[in-house]
């Protein structure tokens, strides 16, 4: 969810999990990456619900659904004593330093609520030692993992919602209509962090990818939640926002859902974003959503004389991609159509053996939105006017898509 606003919820498979820890900790040079989920024996009278409240886990439902999952077991199953199960606590090694350079995470707030739940454990006799000395530390899977369920916004026809991730000027979103209630949408700007993608300079300044294609993204999500969607900022700057003007200022302070630090290595950049779609959409398919899709936003760098137009990538075992993404491009070339009479449009929905097309479980398309080297393309970006319509053009399609 956006900080205190678009809704986070997580639920994810155990080995994709460590893989993404094995992945992004090596590449944030962190000395403590998650090895294995804490394991405990049955005792006698414990079932599923007992041994998760004694271990603080029974406040959250992703935690008894992951428990199930972790030991492939069904819901109503019992537990035999004697047994060795795993919960969902994940084990770390302290680094000694702090909780968030251990994690490589950067909300205060969420290491706090760690440090609360170690030593609660620690107090009650449950954990035996105290993580700043022993150095083990337990990082509960409904802090780390899923969302506050309690931050859902609910959705109703006069309450004005407030989003800090869009800026002061457009944090409060109005609910328009509920046209699109029960869809899901994840909305990921290309690059970030230490990666600003394509670049090109003018006037002095340069022209970074990541943050005009955060700043269309921004605009979708916006527009999307204006219609009763669940939306979710993949890729987030937590102090950005909606910004006006033609020049926005580059920046590293992006993170990935949920304020994780985006690492420099670009597989391990990728597997991050499609470990957290993934884990988003296992959680809503539990909850009965049929629709999720994932949008990737990206600005092309092609020659400098080489204007393209808006176009469109699916994977090809994917019929649902190009479905969604035909349609999209037929809505964008009805734009064209309209407003850009004096030139054909010439975008092209192709197949793509992409990682963030192929490892997504939503449909998922991929949007090439320019090239960031044509002068002509280029206004495309640097008028806000046109990085709205851009948003506005790409929310008309989704809102009229019929799956």
């Amino acid at each position: 969810m956006l900080q205190n606003g678009i809704i986070e919820m997580i639920y994810i498979q155990n080995k994709l999990f460590k893989i993404f820890f094995l992945l992004f900790f090596s590449c944030l040079s962190v000395v403590a990456f998650s090895q294995e989920n804490l394991r405990v024996k049955a005792k006698k009278g414990e079932g599923v619900f007992s041994i998760l409240k004694k271990y603080n886990l029974n406040g959250s439902s992703c935690n008894k659904t992951h428990f199930y999952e972790l030991n492939n077991l069904k819901k109503g199953d019992g537990l035999i004593i004697d047994v060795e199960y795993e919960l969902p606590i994940f084990v770390h090694v302290y680094n000694g330093k702090s909780i968030r350079s251990t994690l490589g995470i950067k909300d205060y707030n969420e290491a706090v609520k760690i440090q609360n739940y170690n030593d609660a454990l620690k107090k009650s006799n449950v954990k035996s030692g105290d993580y700043r000395k022993d150095k083990v530390l337990w990082v509960p899977y409904h802090l780390f993992v899923c969302p506050d369920e309690t931050d859902v916004p609910p959705i109703t026809s006069t309450q004005e919602r407030i989003f800090p991730i869009f800026g002061e000027k457009y944090q409060k979103v109005p609910l328009k209509s509920t046209k699109l209630k029960g869809k899901v949408y994840y909305i990921v700007s290309g690059h970030g962090g230490p990666d600003p993608g394509a670049i090109n300079r003018a006037k002095g300044w340069k022209i970074c990818e990541d943050e005009y294609a955060y700043d269309v993204a921004l605009r979708l999500a916006r527009n999307l939640l204006e219609h009763g969607a669940i939306a979710y900022m993949i890729i987030r700057d937590n102090n950005d926002g909606i910004r006006s003007g033609t020049t926005l200022k580059y920046d590293k302070d992006e993170v990935c859902w949920k304020n994780h630090a985006i690492p420099l290595s670009q597989k391990a950049r990728l597997t991050q974003r499609s470990t957290a779609i993934n884990t988003l959409y296992g959680y809503y398919k539990q909850k009965g959503y049929k629709e999720q899709y994932a949008l990737m936003l990206h600005i092309d760098s092609r020659k400098s004389n080489k204007r393209i137009d808006v176009f469109f990538y699916h994977h090809a075992t994917s019929p649902k991609g190009k479905k969604l993404a035909l349609h999209l491009q037929k809505t964008i070339k009805k734009k064209y159509a309209k407003y850009q009479r004096n030139r054909g449009y010439l975008g092209k929905v192709t197949a793509r053996d992409l990682h963030m097309l192929r490892e997504t479980k939503p449909t998922s398309v991929y949007i090439e939105m320019g090239n960031i080297k044509s002068e002509a393309d280029l206004q495309r970006f640097l008028k806000e006017s046109n990085r709205q319509a851009l948003a506005n053009w790409l929310f008309e399609g989704l809102a009229g898509y019929k799956p």
